[in-house]
């Protein structure tokens, strides 16, 4: 099945500029804003935002990472051995604004977990969503405060997304994955 390529590297990068000045402005500066990255690629998202937000705010913030997979409800207990990974946030999260970053909003069901992950770590004045990509079909009422690029999409597509620290370059391509998901 053939990807076609929905957004080059160029495009990702100018999508996170717009997604870091939005952040800024929209909290009317950097005070008490947490980014917190969902394992896997929102972790390296979250922090190519941070340092956009260093680069013309010159303020440094804060960046953690977070795991789901305790509060995933699409995967069994096996699976779930083979996909913890580290949450490290490293202050305390009660009354920060907190920005929860991931690559693509689909059902709504990720971010759902990653909610219920963050309030037990503590209490957030609010929980804002950043996501590079919003991909439509919602089986929970969530939606993103944050869009890089709105992809509607079939159930029988996919959106793959490659990020250079992982996938050693940066683009975002549909795929016909031939089954309805």
């Amino acid at each position: 099945m053939a990807d076609k390529i929905l957004l080059s590297a160029e495009e990702m990068s100018r999508a996170l500029a717009r997604i870091a000045h939005e952040i800024v402005e929209k909290n009317k500066g950097t005070e008490g804003i947490i980014l917190v990255g969902m394992h896997t690629r929102g972790v390296p998202l979250a922090k190519r935002l941070a340092l956009m937000v260093k680069g013309f705010e010159n303020v440094s913030v804060t960046v953690g990472t977070l795991d789901i997979g305790l509060y995933r409800d699409d995967i069994s207990s096996g699976e779930l051995k083979l996909a913890i990974r580290e949450t490290k946030i490293p202050i305390d999260i009660t009354g920060k604004k907190i920005i929860l970053v991931d690559d693509v909003l689909y059902t709504g069901r990720s971010i759902r977990a990653a909610m219920d992950a963050l309030v037990d770590l503590g209490r957030p004045e609010f929980i804002q969503l950043a996501v590079l990509v919003d991909r439509g079909h919602r089986e929970l009422p969530i939606r993103a405060d944050y869009v890089g690029k709105n992809i509607p999409t079939s159930r029988t597509e996919d959106i793959k997304v490659d990020i250079v620290e992982i996938d050693g370059k940066d683009e975002v391509s549909i795929i016909k994955s031939g089954k309805a998901r």
